[in-house]
């Protein structure tokens, strides 16, 4: 072989390389795909529905996490979520001292979630205590003057998966895609 067969030899070699990595670059991962706000807080909101438990997580005095399972309200319009609680649960006493708090449902037949990360307000209004009211928590609640509380929990933030739907996170990092309350709302959010 002499030395121009050889050198062409070697730059065919680094183009065919060139072009195998670059296609399995475009072709052998998923581009990232949009959504609009609109589609993602949509979803969520079916996603929440149908998962209807959810983990409320609050934060205590010491810094410690703490989980339970509650049974929400529908968001409302504003995606604000409510629950009823005991007046004198933990929960109460740790939204007293630390109003942030995390939402998380998770609909296991999808496979699809939705994580919620706002701020809780303790609500004592007789008017929005008749609103938010299910009959079948009278035997939770004997004295709902004074045992029933509400919790309100207004989004600052709402990340979702839902593989139905094409909602997943970015191939490297894993980061689903999420919305962003009391600002004003992104054109289009990336995967």
């Amino acid at each position: 072989m002499n030395s121009s067969t050889s050198r062409l030899t070697t730059c065919a070699a680094v183009l065919v390389l060139c072009a195998a990595s670059f296609t399995s670059v475009v072709f052998g991962q998923q581009q990232p795909k949009r959504f609009s706000r609109d589609t993602l807080i949509a979803t969520a909101r079916e996603i929440m529905e149908t998962a209807r438990y959810c983990a409320l997580i609050t934060v205590d005095s010491k810094g410690r996490t703490h989980a339970r399972t509650m049974d929400p309200f529908p968001p409302d319009e504003n995606m604000v979520v409510w629950f009823g609680t005991n007046s004198r649960s933990r929960k109460v006493a740790e939204i007293r001292g630390n109003r942030r708090v995390v939402l998380y449902y998770f609909d296991r037949e999808s496979p699809a979630y939705v994580t919620i990360s706002g701020s809780a307000r303790l609500v004592n209004d007789p008017q929005d205590k008749a609103r938010f009211w299910k009959d079948e928590w009278k035997a939770f609640y004997p004295d709902r003057e004074k045992g029933y509380l509400l919790i309100a929990v207004t989004p600052k933030e709402l990340e979702i998966v839902s593989e139905k739907k094409g909602i997943v996170g970015d191939t490297v990092r894993w980061t689903p895609p999420r919305v962003r309350f009391g600002s004003a709302p992104r054109r289009k959010l990336k995967t």
